[in-house]
Order: C-alpha cells, then sequence, then structure tokens
C-alpha cells in the first residue's frame, strides 16, 4: 500500500524533568499530568483543529493543519500552565517544553514520519521548561499575524537532519515564562549520583530516534525508583 504525504504543522512536547518527578511521586505526577491533559491539554488541541499522533508517557505528538493554530495552542497551554504551577512548589510542577515545525509529513495509518517530524522532536529538545521553539518556516508564517516576539537562535545542526535548521524561540514574555534566575538552585544530594545520556540510533534508520529516546526515559524512570541514588535526566 503506497503511504500518502502532506504539509502539516506539527508540535513535539514534553514533561521536564519527568523521570525526576516520577521519582518523587509516581502516583501524583501521573495523577497531575492526566488532570492537565483532560482539563487543558487536549480541549485546547481539539480547539485547534489539531490531532494527537501518539503520546510516549511524558510526551506529545501532535499534528495541526494549519501552523497558525499550532503556534496559538502551544501559546495558550504554556501561558494556562504559568497559572497552574503558580501555587505548585517547584520541585512538583509539570511543565512542558514545546518544538514546533511545518514540513512534509509521511502517513502510514494513524501514524505520522518523516524529517517534518524529526525537526519538531529535536527542536523540543532545544527548548526550556514552558518555552517553546520553532523552525524558520514557523517563524515565517505567523511572525506577523500572531503579535510575538521571536528571538533568533541561528542555525542549529539536529540531529539526523542532513541540512543546518535556523531556530527560532518564541520571546519570553508572550508565553510567561520565568526568567532562569527566578528557578532556585537544586541542592547536590549526599548520595551517590547517576547521569543517562541520549542513546544513539545506530540503525541507520531516522524513524528509530523516538525508540532510543523513549528507551532512556524507560531506563530513567527505574533507576528513579532506588531512592539511594540520585539521578540526572538525559537533558
Amino acid at each position: 500500500m503506497r503511504m500518502a504525504r502532506k504539509l502539516a504543522a506539527i508540535i513535539a512536547a514534553d514533561v521536564v524533568s519527568y523521570s525526576r518527578l516520577m521519582g518523587v511521586d509516581e502516583a501524583e505526577t501521573l495523577a497531575a499530568l492526566k488532570t492537565h491533559r483532560r482539563d487543558l491539554i487536549d480541549p485546547n488541541i481539539a480547539e485547534h483543529q489539531g490531532r494527537i499522533v501518539k503520546t510516549t508517557g511524558d510526551g506529545l505528538l501532535i499534528e495541526f493543519p494549519s501552523v497558525i493554530e499550532a503556534v496559538q495552542c502551544a501559546v495558550e497551554v504554556q501561558r494556562a500552565m504559568q497559572e497552574r504551577n503558580s501555587d505548585v512548589p517547584a520541585d512538583h510542577r509539570i511543565e512542558f517544553r514545546v518544538g514546533i515545525n511545518l514540513g512534509d509529513i509521511i502517513i502510514d495509518g494513524d501514524d505520522i514520519y518523516g524529517d517534518g517530524v524529526n525537526v519538531a522532536a529535536r527542536l523540543e529538545g532545544l527548548a526550556e521548561a514552558n518555552g517553546i521553539c520553532v523552525s524558520r518556516v514557523v517563524h515565517d508564517q505567523v511572525r506577523d499575524k500572531l503579535g510575538l516576539g521571536f528571538e533568533d537562535l541561528g542555525e542549529r545542526q539536529l540531529k539526523n537532519i542532513a541540512r543546518p535548521v535556523r531556530v527560532f524561540r518564541i520571546a519570553t514574555p508572550d508565553i510567561g515564562l520565568r526568567t532562569q534566575s527566578a528557578n532556585p538552585a537544586l541542592a547536590i544530594p549526599d548520595k551517590p549520583s547517576i547521569a543517562v545520556l541520549p542513546f544513539t540510533n545506530m540503525s541507520g534508520d531516522p524513524e528509530q530516534d523516538y525508540f532510543a529516546d523513549g528507551m532512556v526515559e524507560d531506563i530513567i524512570t527505574a533507576l528513579s525508583h532506588f531512592k539511594a541514588l540520585f539521578v540526572i535526566a538525559r537533558n
């Protein structure tokens, strides 16, 4: 069966420090994430005509027919999450980072593949907590239509992407992002520490990147259950 192709706006998002949150209180983290999904994220996605393609525990891959709708959805969710976290202790906050790209995708049943998806995932990895990073094509499509400010982060060589991608960050005041100085420094624990670095996809198939990333997150989550260890996330 021949697979279809189309142009689409893609959002890749995940929870920052998910493994640490699960280690602190697994039940509380899962319950809070489900509440955010039910009350805020899923309704917002539907309102902007988005479709959740897949979930990866702490992450979401979402397809939109319009790049403007995709950016509006991301900004609204990030602003609302800032408000929801205002009374939550810093070490219990669920905070998302988001990457948005507009590109060609391959449709295989309910799933999507291709560089359009891979670039969005790499942009998400560049975003900070509560932040949104977009590709140049997204920036060019929305810069004069949504009244948002952008910070040019320059060209970046993204993993498994042949050509450098110019990356822009939506200006922090436009999404209510706190400055780094507002975040308290974490204390260094008096116990053994272990860091799980990103795995390298050696298969030569870029579509396996999600599998490699998911395996890393599973290992981090499993290690976080050992209270004698301080586990450092791959990012």
